[in-house]
This record gives C-alpha cells, sequence and structure tokens, in this order.
C-alpha cells in the first residue's frame, strides 16, 4: 500500500472502505462514501496520511520501540535523535529503556519536537531515566523489561547494538511486532534492514495502514 485517498471530511479512504484511527482498523465505506465522485478526493502517502491523521483526527496513539547501545557511536546518536524527532512529527509514541546512549538521544529529538518519551526503565527509581524521558516507568525487573518494552509496542527500530539489542529484537520477532533496523544493528533473520530514517519510516506508516487487522462492520 502506497497511496491512499483522502475524501474531503478528511478521512482515510482505499479500496471501499474508511480507516478508523481510534481501531487503527480498516471498515467497509457507506454507500455514499462508495458512490462518491472520484474528483472530490485527493490522494497521499501513507506516511503524509499518517500525519494527516495526526492532525486533524483523535488517533489511538501507537508506541513504537526504540532500542539501541548505552554505549553509541555519534553517528548511532544523530540518528536517533533524528528519528525520535519523526516519530513525535507523525503522532507515534515512543517507548524506549530509558537510559543513555540511543535511548537518550530519541528521548531528546521525541521530546524537543513536542513528544512524550516513555522510558521502561530496569531500575527501582524512575530518577534513573534520562533527562529527556517524560514518563518514566521504573520496573524493578532489570533486563526482563527488554521483553516488555517488545511487547507493548507495534514495531520497533533497532539502531546499533549488541547482546542486550539483540535480545530485544528476538523478543520483537516472537511476538509478531515488525522490527526495522538501522545502522550497525545485529542481523537477524525476519528483522528489516532499513537503507535509511525515510526507509524505517515509510514502513512504519504502512503498518500503521496495513490490512492484516481484521475489517470492522459498518459504524
Amino acid at each position: 500500500m502506497t497511496e491512499l485517498s483522502i475524501d474531503p471530511q478528511g478521512r482515510i479512504i482505499s479500496d471501499g472502505s474508511v480507516f478508523d484511527p481510534r481501531q487503527l482498523a480498516w471498515r467497509p465505506a457507506s454507500p455514499l462514501t462508495d458512490a462518491r465522485d472520484p474528483s472530490d478526493l485527493r490522494t497521499m502517502n501513507v506516511r503524509d496520511a499518517l500525519h494527516h491523521l495526526h492532525e486533524t483526527a483523535p488517533m489511538r496513539r501507537l508506541p513504537v520501540g526504540v532500542i539501541g547501545p548505552r554505549e553509541a557511536t555519534p553517528g548511532q546518536c544523530a540518528i536517533a535523535e533524528t528519528l525520535g524527532r519523526e516519530l513525535a512529527n507523525l503522532g507515534l509514541t515512543l517507548l524506549c529503556g530509558g537510559k543513555s546512549g540511543v535511548m537518550e538521544a530519541v528521548c531528546r529529538g521525541h521530546a524537543e519536537a513536542g513528544g512524550l518519551p516513555i522510558g521502561l526503565l530496569p531500575d527501582e527509581d524512575w530518577r534513573a531515566a534520562n533527562d529527556y524521558v517524560a514518563i518514566p516507568i521504573a520496573t524493578g525487573i532489570g533486563n526482563a523489561r527488554n521483553a516488555i518494552i517488545a511487547r507493548a509496542c507495534f514495531a520497533m527500530i533497532a539502531v546499533g547494538g549488541g547482546y542486550g539489542t539483540l535480545s530485544e529484537i528476538a523478543f520483537g520477532l516472537h511476538y509478531g511486532r515488525l522490527v526495522l533496523t538501522l545502522d550497525a544493528a545485529p542481523d537477524v533473520e525476519g528483522a528489516i534492514r532499513c537503507t535509511d530514517i525515510d526507509d524505517a519510516l515509510d514502513r512504519l506508516a504502512a503498518r500503521v495502514f496495513s490490512r492484516d487487522t481484521v475489517e470492522m462492520p459498518p459504524a
């Protein structure tokens, strides 16, 4: 799915279905929508459509997990910061481990773009979070929190990483999540290596509008 249509009411339309931004699912369009003059519709790619919903509709804020090493390279931190900013611009919630390195960089970009980064900490004290985490959750369960991050998000993006990141990728794939990788993230069968941030964001947006979800009955 590369292009969607938007009707004069601001609804996302595709192949006789309307996208429900609260349920994040497609439902059959009404006969009135089906009969609409095609000239009344304008097309958008999936990222522009997602941004449109962020600006105009009460969209459910899906969490995206961003994972990566605490000892990150400057290049990885730059990628993570830009990624966090773009996720916020698309109205997507950030979920990460809340510590340093890639986690701090992605939180910084997300927060500076108006997002509310969630940090799921391994520690017992919320004050262990980096300064850019808006919602610190102290789990006190150590690295076992990696499984929760993978379970709670609808997609994961790895920026670099070592064994800890590898475990999160494995959990994500086990739970059937879309797992995308950037920079020197571990290569794991089932994870999709992206050429750049734009590629990763396009794949995320496409997943939001995927028809893998069960279509809802007409409202």
